[in-house]
């Protein structure tokens, strides 16, 4: 695959020159694939959002480059804001940005900036409703009238909307029930999984990195600690730990079998992978009804 998102060197210092300078980002170069399903992981504070940030162009580098497509982003400035029709960044907390009086506009908004037609935005604004799970017929609501986590699903329509190459979701499921995390996730692996484009995820749910994740990223006080596949990050879980990172449940649960000396295997980072170890390791007719 061809590489769509690079950082060469990238570094970002905060108030430069100044006496409470810091850097927040430092000397990051990674490579991402398109159509990679990407996880950011790191404690708070370690620089995963600053970074995110530098892929669509909000931040500018103090030093280093993103490249996308292998072009500078910041080689032609006039050509930003197509850089960001093309990488499109949901913060956190999405909800707070809503403004529009309807549903339909909100979601319209990014579209309508792109110089689109009237008909087309019409169909980019119903595929994204319907990615992001809510019925249609919430298009001539208020947005401001809705629950809290379908405020967010409307945020994120909005980025959907402008269908990009790149997705970028800054703790998407931060402050919702499990139901709702689950549900969301959910509808943007569906997302991921129909328009085979690239996604990248920062959070701090060690499961839904291990469960959803192609690679994931760790940042570590502003540098890359490491950029690899799920098995390869998580074989490292108590070096994680002592980052303050929490490891996936059911890895710890077996790394804890493993001390008292029950080995079940090879690692495993979600429930479905521990279920298929256990029942690999139940005797032949285990569970099975005497007649």
């Amino acid at each position: 695959m061809s590489m769509i998102l690079e950082t060469k060197n990238l570094t970002y210092t905060y108030q430069k020159g100044m006496p409470d300078e810091k850097t927040a980002v430092r000397d990051i170069s990674v490579a991402i694939e398109a159509g990679q399903f990407v996880g950011i992981i790191g404690h708070t504070g370690s620089g995963k959002s600053t970074f995110v940030q530098h892929l669509n162009g909000l931040l500018k580098p103090t030093s280093g480059q993103v490249l996308l497509d292998g072009q500078d982003i910041w080689q032609k400035k006039n050509h930003l804001q197509q850089v960001r029709f093309r990488v499109g960044l949901v913060f956190q907390y999405p909800e707070y940005q809503l403004f529009e009086e309807t549903v339909y506009k909100d979601v319209a908004f990014g579209p309508k900036n792109m110089g689109l037609s009237q008909s087309e935005i019409r169909r980019r604004v119903h595929e994204a409703i319907q990615f992001t799970g809510m019925d249609s017929g919430c298009l001539n609501q208020s947005p401001f009238d809705l629950s809290g986590g379908e405020k967010r699903r409307v945020a994120i329509a909005g980025v959907l909307a402008m269908e990009p190459d790149v997705l970028i979701l800054d703790e998407p499921t931060a402050g919702l029930d499990p139901a709702g995390r689950r549900q969301l996730l959910g509808d943007i692996v569906n997302y991921h999984k129909q328009c085979r484009n690239t996604v990248l995820i920062v959070s701090h749910s060690m499961d839904d990195v291990a469960r959803y994740a192609d690679r994931v990223m760790v940042i570590n006080e502003g540098s890359l600690l490491s950029f690899d596949t799920v098995s390869k990050v998580f074989e490292s879980a108590r070096q994680l730990e002592e980052m303050g990172l929490a490891i996936p449940a059911i890895t710890d649960i077996q790394l804890r079998l493993k001390a008292r000396g029950v080995e079940l295997g090879e690692p495993v980072y979600t429930v479905d992978e521990a279920i298929e170890l256990i029942k690999r390791a139940l005797p032949p007719n285990r569970g099975k009804k005497r007649r």
